[in-house]
């Protein structure tokens, strides 16, 4: 069983992206799941990253806060701002830019954890940004959202937060309880939880896409265009960053990938509880899941290859 499951998480890339192609095939196979199970999927998910988390991943916020501070603070300026300006240079339509904004708001996502880790990154850095930004989201991703959407759609900011806290926080506070009251289950479970997130990605591609095919397959290449841009832009940008603070390689890689790499299906989620009225909200956020699980196993195979000459690639070392 466990073989299987380490089957599914290193080939998530490529299950996300057959469940697309599935979906857009054969959208009539699937049309009959609900898309309110998105958010019950996802809450799964985070209590799974609850399970998985560990005292030393939050000890590193306080003994490492100006890393922290700079890939947080890159995390929710940097993909924001992209979306913003993505969606205004492509004249995307409202549904479109309000799915594209939300992806840019939304926290790191896990997968980027994994992603750091065969990048030979910081990868307690990493984790740290990813549990930093995602008890950041609540306040973070609904002002965000307001500033850059709310001049055109409505955007419920204290419903959105409340959605973040029950679908994401509250999952992740009772995955840290259940590793404190049973720690011998819980460590059994965690190896099979980044196969069970795979899959519950693969699921929610599958719903969105199933749902909305025949508009996709309409107008899909200029979403996607954008998605492609605002996720290599956003790994570009944080390794641009990371570099001109003359942070070590490990860091900038680390950087560079929570930066780039979403909780889109945070987003995704999001677009269905607030903004009903535009079904193609959820798209970019769909989109963003196959996409930026292909761009990150490139990625991170590109910055385990080449290693630039004369820079400190140890992981977790200070500058």
């Amino acid at each position: 069983m466990k073989k299987i499951c380490t089957l599914i998480s290193d080939y998530m890339g490529a299950l996300v992206l057959l469940s697309a192609v599935l979906a857009l095939l054969t959208p009539d196979t699937f049309s009959g799941i609900k898309p309110a199970v998105i958010n019950p999927m996802l809450g799964l998910v985070m209590f799974g990253m609850g399970m998985a988390l560990r005292i030393e991943d939050f000890r590193i916020v306080f003994s490492r806060p100006r890393d922290i501070a700079i890939g947080c603070l890159a995390q929710f300026t940097v993909m924001p701002l992209l979306a913003w300006l993505l969606s205004r240079l492509f004249a995307l339509d409202e549904a479109l830019t309000v799915g594209v904004i939300l992806v840019g708001c939304c926290p790191g996502g896990t997968a980027s954890n994994v992603i750091t880790y065969l990048a030979k990154g910081d990868l307690a850095l990493s984790v740290g940004m990813t549990a930093t930004s995602t008890m950041l989201a609540p306040l973070a991703t609904p002002l965000l959202v307001w500033l850059l959407a709310g001049q055109t759609v409505d955007v419920e900011v204290v419903g959105m937060l409340l959605s973040i806290f029950w679908v994401v926080i509250l999952p992740i506070m009772a995955g840290l309880v259940m590793k404190w009251l049973w720690p011998r289950l819980t460590e059994r479970a965690t190896a099979y939880l980044p196969a069970f997130s795979s899959l519950a990605i693969c699921a929610i591609v599958l719903i969105i896409f199933s749902a909305n095919a025949s508009k996709l397959l309409g107008s899909g290449l200029i979403i996607i265009l954008v998605v492609v841009l605002h996720n290599l832009c956003g790994l570009s940008l944080g390794y641009l960053i990371a570099r001109l603070l003359h942070l070590p390689a490990a860091k900038r890689r680390a950087i560079s990938i929570e930066v780039g790499m979403q909780n889109s299906g945070l987003a995704s989620s999001l677009a269905t509880l607030h903004f009903a009225n535009y079904p193609m909200a959820t798209i970019p956020g769909a989109i963003f899941s196959v996409w930026h699980n292909i761009s990150g196993a490139v990625v991170a195979r590109l910055y385990a290859r080449h290693t630039e000459e004369g820079e400190d690639t140890a992981v977790g070392h200070e500058s």
